[in-house]
């Protein structure tokens, strides 16, 4: 039996209805996804913001989120931000359609949501901006063990429902010291159109082709298992069910057991600086706009410093606003996230990777790109 769970701790604030109701009262050109605020010139002849702003997406940004959010607040008492981590995918869809001032994603915008977000953004469209980096962990329920080596082909076996025991012999061959248990093993997957889903199922398609032969995507591509609704969900399933195992924002996996995976010829654990490694040994994806800094993750290295099961969750923001209030709140909010301070917060709150200087150089001039007005 398929079991569902469905975990969120913000409101959602992007329902159809409010999605529909916004969305129709878009412009079609250069109009601007937003709840309502004001801009005032402080004496220092700054700008104050105030008002009421949301966002919507990644689950794995949560508890980076909570800081950001705590932060800028505590800068700007008279804003208020709600953010609804439904998914990568429901913070696109919710953006596009004009509900959310920006969204966050563990997968960047595709041509097609490029094109479709000039409807809500304007000509020059949308952009998509890394703020937040951190290993993806295969993270199992099994009574006193913490650590398992997984091969990329084995955890692509174990997804699969191919591999039934845990103490399967494919298992067994690269963990000889541990006491594998004659226990039933429980797959869980994302139920929802999640980055993290698109981030994996990439991985295991660099790295274990022959046992892996589905694109990847950020919907489940396979049929039966258990599955759970982000990042939450899916951790909360395997909390619960021994035997159970599942991948997610390495952040969340509390006390779980963890698998440490083939890098070369070595066996590596999950690590921010692992994950900021891989980054740094990437390219930018071809044929984007010079501000849009979508990374074409190298999923193949073989440095044992890199840990290439990796997520790197974006910022999606319009290139501009025509709304002064939100556009003033979105690049101020951004530009926190990208800062220092706000790298800082979101790696003590969530154990991630703080961006390289390089990469917050960048990242920093492409905010300061977005036009107001």
């Amino acid at each position: 039996m398929e079991r569902h769970v469905k975990i969120s701790r913000f409101p959602r604030v992007g329902s159809a209805v409010m999605v529909g109701a916004l969305a129709l009262s878009l412009a079609a050109c250069g109009s601007d996804p937003t709840t309502g605020g004001t801009t005032t010139e402080t004496e220092g002849g700054g700008e104050a913001i105030s008002g009421d702003f949301a966002g919507a997406g990644a689950s794995s940004q949560e508890s980076a989120m909570e800081a950001w959010v705590a932060g800028f607040q505590g800068a700007n008492p008279d804003v208020t931000i709600d953010y609804d981590p439904a998914g990568s995918g429901a913070g696109r869809d919710q953006f596009l359609a004009g509900g959310v001032a920006w969204a966050g994603s563990d997968s960047a915008m595709d041509d097609e949501e490029l094109e479709k977000s000039t409807e809500i953004c304007g000509p020059d469209g949308a952009i998509d901006l890394p703020i937040y980096v951190s290993p993806i962990a295969v993270t199992f329920n099994l009574p006193e063990i913490d650590s398992l080596n997984l091969s990329s082909e084995v955890i692509a076996n174990i997804f699969k429902g191919e591999i039934k025991k845990w103490n399967d012999a494919a298992i067994a061959a690269d963990n000889p010291d541990v006491e594998l248990p004659d226990l039933a093993v429980t797959p869980v997957h994302r139920l929802d159109d999640s980055g993290t889903t698109e981030n994996f199922t990439e991985y295991l398609s660099a790295t274990a082709a022959e046992a892996w032969t589905d694109e990847p995507d950020g919907v489940w591509p396979l049929e039966g298992g258990d599955s759970a609704e982000g990042t939450s969900g899916v951790v909360g399933v395997v909390t619960e069910t021994e035997g159970a195992v599942t991948y997610a924002d390495a952040s969340k996996v509390g006390t779980l057991g963890t698998a440490a995976i083939k890098v070369g010829e070595e066996w590596v654990t999950h690590s921010p600086e692992g994950a900021a490694a891989v980054v740094d040994n990437s390219d930018r994806v071809e044929g984007r706009s010079e501000h849009d800094f979508a990374i074409e993750v190298d999923r193949t290295l073989t440095d044992p410093a890199t840990y290439p099961l990796v997520l790197v969750s974006y910022a999606i923001a319009c290139t501009n606003y025509s709304d002064e209030a939100t556009g003033n709140f979105v690049k101020a909010f951004l530009a926190y996230q990208a800062s220092d301070e706000g790298q800082q917060a979101a790696a003590g709150a969530a154990g991630s990777s703080p961006i390289s200087a390089n990469t917050a150089e960048q990242v920093a001039a492409a905010i300061d790109s977005i036009t107001v007005g």
